[in-house]
């Protein structure tokens, strides 16, 4: 049986510490593309090394990174995410208004963040995307009429395949592998109500 890294729900106090726009884009940096100093993430990011060194610190202070063991000099310190899943709280009645607050800037950053990368997917010049690489992606949208009891089953099916590519392919590396996303959603639409003419 794989043994899956642990999923993490945020606490308050690590919600409220990735709520900034600037963090959640550390945070998503270190996923998309590895181990980072603040001084290539302040490149990435077009901030300075100083203030990117205080983000980080607010980050490591709630375990949402963590410091590279055995890599880097105390003038240039490595950053990583740690393995597993973070399940991030959306706005919940039950929430102060503040943590509302905080999960509010968080969802709304990390889904403009992958609104972003899909854009540029799709925008992308042909030319510039080696020939292997072409018409590999899939994007795939449809309807479905369920029961709430029939949306979980569906989600359960969903997130075990998610799982078991995950580890097959976890740790690759080589010439020929390339960082990709891999989205699943599946969210029930808001009801209407429709009202005839007489």
């Amino acid at each position: 049986m794989t043994n899956h890294p642990k999923s993490r729900s945020l606490d308050p106090g690590a919600l409220k510490a990735l709520a900034h726009p600037l963090r959640v884009r550390i945070f998503d940096l270190l996923s998309e593309r590895g181990p980072q100093t603040a001084s290539s993430l302040a490149a990435l990011v077009g901030e300075t090394s100083g203030s990117m060194s205080y983000h980080l610190r607010a980050l490591a202070a709630h375990d949402l990174i963590q410091e590279v063991e055995g890599r880097g000099t105390a003038r240039e310190r490595w950053w990583e995410r740690p393995k597993g899943r973070i399940d991030l709280p959306g706005p919940d009645d039950s929430m102060t208004p503040s943590n509302r607050a905080s999960a509010q800037i968080v969802t709304a950053e990390f889904f403009r963040l992958r609104h972003e990368a899909l854009m540029a997917y799709l925008n992308r010049n042909e030319s510039a995307i080696p020939e292997e690489w072409r018409d590999v992606g899939i994007i795939m949208t449809t309807y479905l009429d369920l029961t709430a009891a029939q949306m979980e089953e569906v989600k359960a099916e969903l997130s075990a395949v998610v799982d078991q590519v995950v580890d097959r392919y976890r740790g690759q590396s080589g010439p020929d592998v390339r960082r990709v996303t891999l989205r699943a959603e599946l969210f029930d639409l808001p009801t209407t109500t429709s009202t005839e003419e007489s």
